[in-house]
């Protein structure tokens, strides 16, 4: 990693805002821009954590997501709502993951039309080894006290549900 900058770029920016006459959203600027940095920083202390595992935090994603079904598969559209990507993402993170022998593409038994992601036996060790070295190295250690972690769920819930994210009934204000 780079040495830390001397000064806070953000903040700068934020500080342009309001000399450039834009004062009513200078601070929602910096905030949305903080909100992408620090996802970047996060992102790629997970893929740092993930690469000794051949993976990236999209494919881990998808592996884990299989580990939690019942029966380890998972129809390609509905992989695609979960995570929450666009059909083409889930396609190609698939084709990764299966040329790896990490999961296998197979027909539905009912709806021939719909193609099921199903997880290997190596997809779900790998997964369940990412995901104790993510626990341990990433998520016990994310640089956030657990009040902040709290405040952040509540806060980026009630913005995802208000954009129409999910149901409100699925919400954690509910």
């Amino acid at each position: 990693m780079s040495q830390p900058l001397s000064r806070d770029p953000i903040l700068e920016a934020q500080r342009n805002w309001e000399r450039h006459g834009w004062e009513d959203v200078a601070e929602p600027m910096a905030a949305i821009t903080a909100l992408m940095r620090t996802q970047q920083i996060l992102l790629q202390r997970a893929e740092t954590v993930l690469k000794p595992f051949g993976l990236t935090f999209a494919r881990y994603e998808m592996l884990a997501l299989l580990s939690f079904t019942r029966d380890g598969a998972l129809a390609m559209n509905r992989a695609s709502a979960l995570l929450q990507v666009h059909a083409t993402s889930v396609t190609n993170v698939v084709d990764r993951l299966e040329r790896a022998g990490l999961v296998a593409r197979t027909k539905h038994p009912t709806d021939k039309r719909t193609t099921l992601i199903a997880l290997s036996t190596q997809g779900r060790d790998l997964a369940a080894d990412a995901t104790l070295e993510l626990n341990a190295q990433v998520f016990a250690d994310s640089g956030f006290s657990d009040r902040d972690i709290s405040t952040l769920i509540r806060i980026f819930s009630k913005f995802r549900k208000e954009a129409g994210d999910f149901a409100a009934e699925d919400s954690i204000d509910s």
